[in-house]
């Protein structure tokens, strides 16, 4: 089983973008800026897009929530390993 969200870059061609991937349906990848995830921000839709733009916004801000606690965790394991904490 996939995790629901994954957290893509490339970071040669694109060194200020990331990308967050919704695994489950409506599956969609956000482009964004790697410091402001509603900066620049477009949607790929893999599955049909939904009609209700709350959900949407929904959906959104879970991948925003999502993008949040991966970067504070990535900055603990970091300060965990060069003996910050």
């Amino acid at each position: 089983m996939l995790p629901r969200f994954l957290i893509a870059d490339n970071s040669q061609e694109l060194p200020n973008t990331i990308f967050v991937v919704h695994t489950e349906f409506p599956r969609f990848i956000v482009e964004s800026d790697i410091d402001d995830f509603y900066s620049n921000q477009v949607i790929h839709w893999i599955d049909e897009k939904p009609i209700d733009e709350d959900y949407i916004e929904q959906l959104l801000e879970e991948a925003d929530d999502f993008l949040e606690i991966e970067f504070e965790s990535q900055e603990d394991l970091y300060d965990d390993e060069i003996g910050l904490n």
